[in-house]
């Protein structure tokens, strides 16, 4: 078995990133899906700050001026907080929970981040 990647996800994850943001252009509650992706993206700098990209497009779409500021600290901070290891697991990536926060990983997301 291939040893995990510190530069991209594994290819389920992967998939379900991108999945998660590309029902973000086109759902129409969006949030539930971006924040199990935010959860599953936050060990990878690059799909974690897609992830966050993704949200502040539909914060900015749902004219949501306080996630919108939100999603642009969050967006600063996404890549070098993965690549340093450093963010809080479980959080969903809105503003509804504090940069630091940690929250819950559903037992089938934490399934497929610990492989």
């Amino acid at each position: 078995m291939p040893e995990p990647s510190r530069r991209q996800p594994p290819t389920e994850l992967a998939r379900l990133i991108d999945d998660a943001i590309t029902a973000a252009r086109t759902g129409n509650d969006a949030w539930p899906a971006l924040e199990r992706a935010h959860i599953a993206s936050q060990p990878w700098a690059w799909p974690h700050t897609r992830v966050h990209a993704a949200m502040l497009r539909l914060a900015w779409r749902k004219r949501d001026r306080r996630e919108v500021t939100g999603q642009l600290i969050r967006l600063v901070v996404a890549g070098p907080g993965s690549l340093a290891n450093r963010y809080p697991p479980g959080n969903n990536g809105r503003t509804t929970m504090g940069l630091t926060e940690h929250g819950p990983i559903p037992d089938n997301l934490a399934d497929l981040l610990d492989r």
